[in-house]
């Protein structure tokens, strides 16, 4: 499953802001502290003047009565400043972000009255005590493993370094913004890994941005986030490769239209480890070598092999493979004789390897098996109802890159 420069995200707590302010003296918010100011222009603070153990999701909120704000700073010393953004009224201005835990915070607000007379505002509060830090350990897609374009069956996926426990709140600080509108989510696994797929396929050539404004979030008890990620990758050309057990060949669609047909052999069958599994796979990794050996088999025993296995695109994490087969090209258009890899001739998997981008959709029909979830990427086989059920907060829009 970060706002930028807070473009979007910003837009809509001014306007949140504005509405507010509308209110009135009767909306004062709990707490607020009276620090200083000329009685023509008070300004309350919350949280209040030395204030400790305040939570680090609280905001800021900085209120002029009276008069207008002319600035507002939230200086937390090493830690760094709290932005915020101030009401269209100039009477209002509240923190965006997340503050840091075991951070002393002083606020300073300079606020003028109707008369031009300015008054300096000052009050210090202590945000809660932060006994361990959690962090991001991977997210994929990257550089170095997938590269930055990518299949429009892509998801985002993260791994945190530590389990966790208040899912609302870090699920609340991932963003996805695309150059073009998606509905998607953010789907827990388990408590270290959350992951990101739209409803649909990604529309091709779609520009997308990943920000993880974790530093300071809550992550479970006297756990904080350690640090703010983003990421921007690209998805590439729309293409999708069908294959049947059943028919025994693959074709392969760009932009919806075909542009190769590969007769293939898939797994033989008999026991279950050999059946090629049916559902939407992904492109996983691209190996121009892969050395093969048997399932659950050691060596010495009945069924034993170790095979080099060339130009070969990883589908799944029970070792299935698009690779190239020498040995089974006779019966790759007929008949499946393989131990659940996908079978095609040196040429077709020389092509196929070259014109395949991790995370384009290879989708397998007829076998009994069926692709998990969990195995691999099978994140498709998922029903959208299915994947909701695991999102703490549900669906969402994404939000547009500037």
């Amino acid at each position: 499953m970060g706002r930028g420069a807070y473009g979007s995200a910003g837009l809509l707590a001014l306007a949140l802001l504005t509405a507010c302010s509308a209110a009135g003296p009767a909306e004062e918010p709990k707490g607020v502290a009276m620090a200083g100011g000329a009685r023509s222009a008070p300004v309350g603070v919350s949280p209040a003047d030395k204030a400790a153990n305040v939570p680090t999701d609280q905001p800021v909120v900085v209120s002029a009565h009276g008069g207008k704000l002319r600035s507002v700073q939230v200086d937390g010393g090493k830690s760094g400043p709290l932005k915020g953004v101030l009401s269209s009224d100039g009477t209002r201005w509240r923190s965006v972000g997340t503050a840091r835990p075991s951070t002393d915070y002083t606020v300073t607000a300079v606020s003028v009255d109707a008369a031009g007379k300015q008054n300096e505002t000052r009050s210090t509060f202590r945000t809660v005590k932060g006994k361990q830090t959690f962090d991001i350990k991977t997210i994929t897609p990257n550089k170095d493993d997938t590269g930055l374009t990518v299949g429009v069956g892509m998801p985002v996926m993260i791994a945190f370094d530590k389990p966790v426990t208040d899912r609302v709140a870090v699920e609340r600080n991932l963003s996805i913004h695309s150059s073009k509108p998606v509905e998607g989510a953010w789907h827990w696994f388990d408590s270290q890994h959350v992951d990101f797929r739209p409803q649909r396929y990604w529309p091709a050539h779609t520009k997308v941005r990943v920000e993880a404004k974790l530093a300071g979030v809550r992550g479970g008890p006297g756990m904080y986030g350690k640090r703010d990620v983003r990421l921007d990758f690209k998805i590439g050309r729309s293409q999708i490769t069908k294959g049947s057990t059943n028919e025994h060949v693959l074709v392969v669609r760009r932009d919806g239209k075909k542009i190769r047909t590969m007769p293939m052999s898939a797994g033989q069958g008999g026991q279950w480890k050999y059946y090629t599994t049916s559902g939407i796979h992904l492109a996983m990794s691209r190996e121009p070598v892969t050395v093969m050996t048997s399932p659950g088999i050691g060596p010495g025993s009945p069924g034993y092999y170790q095979l080099t296995v060339y130009n070969t695109v990883r589908i799944s994490n029970s070792g299935e493979y698009v690779h190239s087969a020498p040995w089974s090209v006779g019966s790759q258009g007929n008949s499946n004789v393989s131990h659940g890899c996908v079978n095609i001739s040196p040429a077709n998997a020389a092509w196929f390897i070259k014109h395949t981008l991790i995370g384009d959709p290879i989708i397998i029909t007829g076998s009994p098996r069926k692709l998990e979830p969990t195995n691999g990427w099978g994140h498709w086989q998922e029903t959208w109802k299915q994947w909701l059920k695991w999102s703490a907060l549900k669906a969402g829009p994404t939000t547009t890159l500037p």
